[in-house]
């Protein structure tokens, strides 16, 4: 993971962190069933966030060095990589 993307996907992941912190502290004061629900929804549309910037890091670094090697065999390990991670991604 580059450098940059690295320090963002930290600081992201760190507000993630105070999210559920949030998350749990709404558990043990009983809030109401559908606040919460709308608390995980956000730390989900948070975590997508995140994987978002990581692939795109993926396939801009890791993905384009690979085809830029000329290596074949790379290159395909790299699509299948990609293709795989976009799989869990989706599930």
């Amino acid at each position: 993971m580059q450098k940059e993307t690295k320090r963002a996907v930290a600081a992201r992941l760190r507000r993630i962190e105070g999210q559920v912190g949030g998350l749990l502290r709404m558990v043990e004061q009983d809030r109401y069933c559908v606040d919460v629900l709308t608390q995980i929804a956000a730390v989900r549309a948070a975590l997508h966030k995140v994987e978002e910037q990581i692939l795109r890091d993926h396939v801009g670094h890791c993905v384009a060095a690979a085809f830029a090697s000329g290596d074949i065999t790379d290159q395909r390990n790299k699509v299948d990589e990609l293709v795989d991670s976009i799989g869990r991604m989706t599930r």
